[in-house]
């Protein structure tokens, strides 16, 4: 018997609290509560859900900002064996509707303060027998604040079993409909002790959740509680609201995308920003450009951790440590990092055969981080999982070192003239341009080519530069083949709602009404 089939996230948010007493827990902009008050909150939305008829092995969804009660509800979530699916807020409202409906939830909860409108929407499509509560008052919900009022006695009883599924998190829907991917206690267990051996934690963690807590940031909630950490969440990311909290609350450690360094770095904000409580600033959810990865470094100082992963394996399946980002080498910065603790990683060709050091090949993944398969889609399970491997999609390289290269998603390869051209290696080119803030890369069609490299280029502020000197820095550092054969200027490169740049986007308009759709 191993320590999987032994523990329940439920009973890691109990220990938690139990552990830390008065320390404080957890803050947002309105209050601030001690791991007692934090375990205290738990359990009675954890009484508010069971006296609604909520049982375990039920699914539960919600829609919230980053706020202490959302914290409160994923704890009491686990701690009763619920299946828990967060919503994104930047998603669609068909998604939202698909999404309720395909993982068969039996409630919703709703944050009333920003999505007060969704409540009978919501009902709409839970139907009569669904539930929905709100933290505070809404017409139609249930008021999980009222259970806070309530003063007599409760526990913070565990119904959970470790064999259950907790978590069922659904793709970003960018190549069709949206997939629910299932983990058990045993996944999120995994990430959580990986999280807490590989990364180089201060000594003293206060996390800021500059992220939401619906996505990157639920990896954080659990490590920095064990930690007796300080979890700040942030409802609003801005650069001058991020730099505020950062100084208001000595933050130590933080997760953010790419695009919210950049911004950070390019602020007006930056310049004069005390960030020296900073000891660990994890990135990752997409590729961060080496130079722009140069420029952090030098602002933030050797605190950086790169992690990668996918809803599927979440977050962990390699980690770039802080000594590894060396700013004299552009291969390294490039990186992913090696495998963790307890993943396998192969490189595999299209007939499952393993590739040779250098070569490209799709990064497959064997472990206990992996997920059980797709909510009820046997078929793309299978696919998945062919060969006994789970299939990432991304094509990647691994070095003499063991070290790994995400060279792009296998569905984003251009294939222009017979040539196999990745759209991240044209980026990284790119942005290494002293006047090149940001790139995105696409193929677009090409009755020549079959497909022509089009690139996307957002400017530094105040540099001039034209398309054909671009061009021909690419030409120069990666061959012709690469270069573009279209480059246009734009202000901003649209973004996922995970924050990632959009190349489906970028591409619809190019390849409408064709047989051929890539991506």
């Amino acid at each position: 018997m191993n320590l999987s089939d032994t523990c329940t996230l439920g009973e890691l948010y109990v220990r938690a609290v139990q552990r830390y007493g008065e320390g404080i827990a957890i803050l947002d902009e309105d209050e601030t509560l001690t791991y007692r008050a934090l375990g205290d909150r738990i359990a009675r939305y954890a009484q508010a859900f069971r006296n609604a008829g909520l049982k375990r092995g039920d699914g539960i969804a919600q829609l919230s900002a980053n706020r202490v009660d959302a914290v409160a509800a994923i704890g009491a979530a686990f701690v009763c064996g619920l299946r828990y699916t967060p919503l994104n807020a930047r998603a669609s409202e068909v998604d939202h509707a698909f999404i309720l409906k395909d993982s068969e939830v039996s409630a919703v909860i709703l944050d009333e303060s920003a999505f007060k409108d969704s409540v009978g929407r919501f009902k709409g499509v839970l139907g009569s027998q669904g539930r929905i509560f709100t933290f505070g008052k809404a017409e139609g919900a249930l008021s999980l604040r009222q259970a806070i009022g309530d003063k007599s006695p409760t526990s913070l009883a565990v119904d959970a079993d470790p064999q259950d599924i907790a978590f069922v998190v659904y793709t970003g829907g960018t190549t069709g409909r949206p997939k629910g991917v299932v983990h058990k206690h045993r996944s999120l267990l995994a990430l959580l002790l990986i999280e807490l051996a590989e990364f180089e934690w201060p000594e003293e963690t206060r996390f800021l959740a500059a992220t939401p807590i619906s996505h990157a940031a639920f990896a954080f909630i659990l490590p920095v509680l064990l930690k007796g950490g300080v979890l700040v969440l942030q409802r609003s990311f801005s650069p001058q609201n991020f730099f505020a909290d950062v100084l208001r609350h000595r933050v130590t450690a933080t997760f953010l995308v790419p695009s919210m360094i950049t911004a950070l770095l390019h602020s007006p904000e930056m310049t004069a920003a005390d960030v020296s409580s900073l000891k660990m600033l994890v990135y990752g959810a997409a590729p961060m450009a080496p130079a722009r990865l140069v420029e952090g470094i030098q602002r933030f100082g050797p605190i950086f951790v790169q992690l990668y992963g996918q809803a599927e394996a979440p977050a962990v399946i390699t980690v770039l440590r802080r000594a590894d980002h060396d700013v004299n080498r552009s291969d390294r910065l490039m990186s992913c990092g090696a495998p963790t603790i307890g993943t396998q990683v192969r490189l595999l060709d299209d007939n499952g055969h393993e590739v040779a050091p250098g070569e490209p090949g799709e990064l497959c993944v064997r472990g206990p981080l992996v997920m059980e398969g797709y909510w009820n889609r046997p078929q793309e399970t299978a696919e998945a999982f062919a060969g006994g491997w789970l299939h990432t999609g991304d094509v990647a390289r691994r070095d003499a070192e063991g070290y790994l290269t995400i060279v792009d998603r296998k569905k984003d390869m251009i294939v222009s003239g017979g040539f196999n051209v990745f759209p991240r290696e044209v980026e990284d080119a790119l942005t290494a341009h002293p006047a090149v803030l940001q790139a995105c890369v696409i193929g677009i069609p090409d009755p020549k080519w079959g497909e022509a490299v089009k690139a996307v280029v957002v400017r530094r502020g105040g540099v001039p530069v034209a398309a054909e000197e671009l061009t021909q820095w690419v030409r120069e550092r990666k061959g012709a083949v690469y270069a573009p054969k279209v480059l246009e200027f734009v202000e901003t490169i649209p973004l996922t709602t995970i924050g990632k740049p959009d190349r489906k986007a970028l591409r619809a308009p190019y390849w409408q009404g064709r047989d051929r759709q890539v991506g």
